[in-house]
């Protein structure tokens, strides 16, 4: 029984979906578990109030469906914290200050800009802005380590002019190892995250070599996400991580309770 954790919720500027709705959506499909991981990207250039969390009220929501459900489906919280290196103090006190599960920090804006945009890849290759992007989570790794996973390493492909069509995980091996490596070194995990599929990549974020190449390097922590925002998407193309991660060589998936990770075999 998978488990899903990384999911937006209303309390996301880019959702509407009620909490309790994904719940039931992930308890339908046959779940094991859930987190809800809503989005806190502070200094967000397009529309700053866009996703400022409702942290007061955000917390003692989750906690409430926690317990409403225990004994009958596993609802964690978490956070997904958009990473930039001036933010990391910041990032620090809250994670320090509100009782998480589970702390995904990812990539959103790169050096002020949202690679969503079409702007982000004026006036230059696509190879240069897909490097750039990578580079900067190398940079955001060595200001702050506080999260658990880094999320969706490659999202900036999801929007990308080709898209995937000219990207792989050989065109980038130097960075992305590095970025893999800082991650081991750190005790982080990735994540597979079927979006991916939804865009129609064909793959999810992050490609699986490079999954199998995290797992080549000693890496150990894998966790599951649809990066859904909708209750429909809940779960989706989780019947192709089975598949990926057997023939990436792992026999098991990660989640996390009060930031301790526990291995779940598939």
């Amino acid at each position: 029984m998978l488990w899903d954790t990384h999911m937006h919720t209303s309390f996301s500027g880019d959702s509407d979906a009620a909490p309790e709705s994904m719940i039931r959506q992930a308890m339908a499909i046959g779940l094991g578990g859930i987190c809800i991981t809503d989005h806190l990207d502070l200094d967000y250039p397009e529309e700053p109030d866009l996703f400022l969390l409702d942290l007061e009220n955000y917390c003692p929501k989750i906690a409430r469906l926690r317990e409403a459900y225990r004994g009958t489906f596993s609802v964690c919280r978490g956070i997904e914290l958009g990473l930039q290196p001036h933010l990391a103090e910041k990032h620090h006190a809250v994670t320090e200050t509100n009782a998480f599960d589970f702390v995904i920090g990812s990539s959103h804006v790169v050096h002020g800009m949202d690679p969503y945009y079409p702007a982000y890849y004026e006036g230059r290759t696509e190879k240069e802005a897909y490097t750039e992007y990578f580079e900067s989570i190398l940079e955001n790794i060595r200001a702050f380590d506080g999260f658990d996973v880094y999320g969706h390493i490659d999202y900036v492909v999801r929007y990308g002019p080709n898209r995937n069509a000219d990207y792989n995980y050989s065109r980038y091996q130097d960075v992305i190892d590095e970025i893999l490596k800082q991650l081991i070194s750190r005790g982080k995990g990735i994540e597979i995250n079927t979006a991916g599929f939804r865009y129609g990549l064909r793959h999810p974020n992050p490609t699986e070599d490079i999954i199998r190449r995290y797992h080549e390097l000693g890496g150990e922590i894998i966790t599951l996400g649809s990066d859904a925002h909708r209750p429909e998407d809940v779960g989706a193309d989780f019947d192709k991580i089975p598949g990926i991660l057997c023939e990436c060589g792992v026999k098991y998936f990660t989640v996390f309770h009060r930031r301790v990770p526990e291995f779940l075999k598939l």
